[in-house]
């Protein structure tokens, strides 16, 4: 079984939209597109480039057309990018130009995909995808970014409807400007108690 790894740059009240540039999502009226910028440094360059390691990805549609429009003239960036198979969860979408696209329609096309032999599968992005896999018990470890900054508005990564799970912490980064990389996977049930009882 392949285990669905999902990866989002956070802020700390979760928002998650558009950090990577002021066009690259504004629905909604949202200004701060870009937000991530001021943090990088040597330790989340590092971080970035293990997490871009070649991998089959899952990505929702919206990402896809955004990924579709810039990764493939730009590959130098993204080693092995347009090699791994891109997997798309779309209704109104069921071809691309781009190579190794591959469509997916619904939960069940997901689960096989998660039950089929291969390597893990990394979800980039996309607050709508990530919410839907984890309503629907699929997520199986989170690497987090999370930003010490707080937006106020705009798309979240933690909405209501999340399947209650618990992680663990399997690895983490500090960097110089405050930025908490954490990695975690799935642990036991979620379990309850009184504190000091």
């Amino acid at each position: 079984m392949r285990k669905i790894i999902a990866l989002a740059m956070i802020t700390l009240d979760g928002v998650m939209q558009a950090p990577g540039g002021p066009q690259e999502d504004t629905s909604g009226g949202f200004e701060y597109g870009g937000w991530v910028a001021p943090f990088g440094d040597e330790s989340y360059s590092k971080a970035m480039e293990k997490q871009m390691e070649p991998s089959d990805i899952l990505l929702g549609r919206k990402t896809f057309d955004l990924f579709e429009s810039y990764w493939p003239a730009n590959a130098a960036n993204w080693p092995g990018i347009n090699e791994v198979t891109k997997y798309v969860l779309s209704t109104s979408r069921k071809d691309s130009q781009w190579e190794n696209s591959v469509f997916l329609k619904d939960t069940a096309d997901i689960q096989n995909l998660k039950n089929s032999e291969g390597d893990d599968i990394k979800v980039w992005g996309g607050a709508n995808m990530i919410q839907f896999l984890l309503k629907n018990d699929l997520v199986d470890e989170l690497w987090l970014k999370i930003h010490p900054l707080l937006l106020g508005k705009g798309k979240k990564l933690f909405d209501e409807g999340a399947v209650p799970t618990s992680f663990v912490l399997t690895d983490h980064t500090i960097t110089s400007t405050g930025v908490i990389i954490a990695n975690y996977k799935r642990s036991e049930p979620v379990s309850t108690g009184t504190i000091g009882g």
